[in-house]
């Protein structure tokens, strides 16, 4: 783990390096007064990509150019079609801030919840560049709201704009004398509803190893961005429940898939073995393989969001550890959702509990009991995670109408 971190590390000086080096500066100068948007990660990618893609469809003169800080974010959207550059963010001193606007003279500029880069705040300021935060949110604990807190406060009155997610952040910014900023929700639901649209198009094709896997299966449980802390209890509830269970790792490097195969031992198919044409073990149709497997580890990436078509509950990993990961993703598909205890700074988690969809459980007695009641009436209780997701959409709309 030392090392992936490591290489991690590595990429990421290596991408911030280049993106001002002749080659990425052609390309930047090539799409000059672009809307910016920069994403810390995937997660937050996904945050803006419902507005990327609206200005896409609507005004596709418009330049887009999107960049990433994290090497996992960057090598996954690269690639991204509805973007005209994507390329990391320089490393933010007030030097290469203002050589990074120099080149692209972006038009506008759009950062996703918490990124907060002061070099490049403060020039777009001076540049009068219009520039706005989305689907942000903000606590009293954070730094801005401390005595020590007034310079990184002051930064925030560099945005044109800030868009909230709740109420309780705009009285908080309001308080603090930041007045630009209004309530438009989370663009994240906007984007899990456009994914559940696309996944049930593509769920009996492509995804048809899945669905066999849990043909006929009364109970199947999806955990998805798990860690170990959620495979121990998983494990332990699979040899005394008898569903079956789709297991997606945040993690799919060959350390934690080993610790996965083991603890799972021979109950276990891995899903690149069985995806495509041929199979692995002579003798064996798929089709024969998938039905005798009481786990399903799918071990690539990119596949989570549409695994939740395929189950009656979704356990979201994480929090055990420094938080837990995306809910809404599963909850859009109408499923019970369980996740540990560490769920507190993030608002939709409290609003799956608050709407009767969702528990958060500490020990595996609670797990079982969590699993159990939602097994037991997933369709009730699913319907009413479905609804926290309805009720929450547009904030996409919002903003674009607001901004363009």
């Amino acid at each position: 783990m030392g090392n992936e971190k490591q290489h991690k590390w590595k990429a990421l000086f290596r991408g911030q390096r280049s993106t001002l080096d002749a080659e990425h500066q052609a390309l930047l100068t090539a799409n000059r007064g672009a809307v910016w948007v920069h994403a810390a990660s995937v997660g937050e990618f996904e945050q803006a990509r419902p507005l990327i893609e609206r200005l896409r469809r609507e005004q596709p003169q418009r330049k887009i150019v999107v960049t990433f800080f994290s090497p996992s974010g960057y090598e996954a959207r690269k690639n991204y079609a509805q973007a005209d550059a994507v390329v990391y963010l320089p490393l933010a001193t007030r030097r290469k801030a203002k050589r990074f606007l120099e080149v692209l003279q972006p038009s506008m500029a759009i950062f996703v919840k918490y990124e907060f880069w002061p070099a490049y705040l403060r020039e777009l300021k001076k540049r009068g560049i219009p520039t706005y935060s989305i689907s942000a949110i903000f606590r009293p604990t954070q730094r801005f709201f401390h005595w020590y807190g007034k310079g990184a406060l002051r930064l925030l009155r560099c945005f044109t704009h800030i868009y909230v997610q709740d109420e309780a952040s705009r009285r908080l910014l309001a308080e603090h004398g930041v007045h630009e900023c209004s309530v438009a929700g989370d663009t994240r639901f906007d984007r899990v509803n456009e994914v559940l649209a696309l996944t049930r198009e593509r769920a009996d094709g492509s995804l048809l190893p899945v669905a066999q896997f849990v043909e006929n299966a009364p109970r199947v449980v999806i955990a998805g961005s798990t860690w170990p802390e959620d495979e121990e209890l998983l494990q332990q509830y699979m040899e005394e429940s008898g569903a079956k269970l789709i297991l997606v790792p945040h993690e799919i490097n060959e350390e934690h898939l080993h610790s996965i195969f083991l603890r799972f031992k021979g109950r276990f198919v891995r899903y690149t073995d069985i995806a495509g044409e041929k199979v692995q073990t002579p003798g064996m149709s798929r089709l024969n393989i998938l039905q005798q497997a009481d786990v399903l580890v799918i071990d690539t990436i990119g596949l989570l969001s549409s695994m939740y078509h395929f189950g009656h509950v979704a356990y979201i990993g994480g929090g055990f550890g420094e938080g837990i990961h995306n809910t809404i993703e599963a909850a859009v598909y109408g499923l019970p959702v369980v996740f540990g205890p560490n769920y507190h700074h993030f608002r939709e988690a409290q609003g799956l509990i608050d709407a009767g969809a969702a528990r958060s459980i500490k020990t595996y007695s609670e797990l079982e009991a969590a699993l159990n009641t939602a097994l037991d009436d997933y369709e009730t209780i699913g319907a009413k995670a479905a609804e926290y997701v309805q009720s929450e959409l547009g904030a996409t709309e919002k903003i674009y109408q607001d901004i363009f």
